[in-house]
């Protein structure tokens, strides 16, 4: 990356994440990007702690050779409008916004121009997301890999096709709300049996972060680790059952599969309001 720069577009608590990411990696100079943000606190706020360049101006953050559309889906259209003929021949558009397909986006920038799609999560905040691109009709394989790189420095990123992002929607970038479920749930259930809230937090917390990190590093089907801990007649054999009875498994595929075609609904909506110019 050291020939390019890079443009945020929008500068809000994803971009920091992926900005943060990107100079601690190295994969980025500072002098190497550029962030748009509309107020001054906010400009003055990331320029300080991470010595970039800031700008009011979406279009200046949009003539860098990556630029990364990471405004709210509802506003996309208008700075689309507002950037497109900011934005060069040659460079690779990526768009975080959640929902919004390759064609919306294409039908807004000149013909041509080479846009990858990103549904990256919130552990992003912390380096630790889940993030998966496609490509566009136009985009190369040199553009996927340099998609890669960029959310490799927040976390993990996966090359799927696009017609499966409604479905990465649902389970990765949906899945921390289920995971912050669950573990309300788990440290209310230690307080009930007699922990303190702080201890059962830590405990629950620690317990999930534990458990995802052995299943990455084993790379064990998950059911195979969940014997590990499982002996006959025991504790946890008899917290499945209650588990198993409660439908905890139907109501968490329920949830990922509503969520995926809740997206799907949420991008036919936008593709209908970003009609190609």
């Amino acid at each position: 990356m050291a020939s390019k720069s890079i443009g945020f577009v929008g500068a809000g608590n994803m971009a920091e994440a992926m900005i943060r990411g990107l100079l601690r990696g190295k994969v980025f100079a500072p002098g190497q990007v550029t962030a748009s943000a509309p107020r001054e606190d906010r400009r003055r706020e990331l320029s300080e702690k991470y010595s970039i360049r800031m700008t009011q101006e979406n279009r200046e953050a949009a003539s860098q050779s990556i630029v990364v559309l990471s405004v709210k889906p509802q506003i996309l259209s208008r700075v689309l409008d507002e950037i497109s003929d900011s934005i060069r021949a040659e460079s690779l558009v990526i768009s975080i916004a959640a929902g919004v397909p390759v064609a919306a986006i294409q039908a807004k920038l000149r013909t041509g121009t080479r846009v990858v799609r990103a549904m990256p999560n919130t552990p992003a905040l912390v380096d630790a997301g889940a993030t998966a691109i496609a490509g566009g009709e136009h985009a190369q394989e040199s553009d996927l890999d340099d998609a890669k790189k960029i959310f490799d420095a927040v976390g993990l990123t996966v090359v799927l096709d696009e017609t499966l992002l409604d479905a990465v929607t649902g389970l990765s970038g949906s899945g921390p709300a289920y995971v912050f479920l669950i573990l309300e749930a788990l440290s209310d259930a230690g307080v009930k049996v007699g922990l303190s809230r702080r201890t059962s937090q830590l405990l629950a917390a620690q317990t999930l972060l534990g458990s995802a990190k052995l299943l990455l590093e084993t790379n064990e089907h998950p059911g195979r680790l969940k014997d590990m801990v499982t002996s006959p007649g025991g504790t946890a054999i008899t917290g499945l059952h209650t588990l198993e009875n409660g439908g905890v498994r139907t109501t968490l595929m329920n949830a990922v599969e509503a969520a995926t075609q809740r997206s799907r609904e949420l991008g036919a909506d936008l593709l209908k309001r970003l009609p190609p110019v």
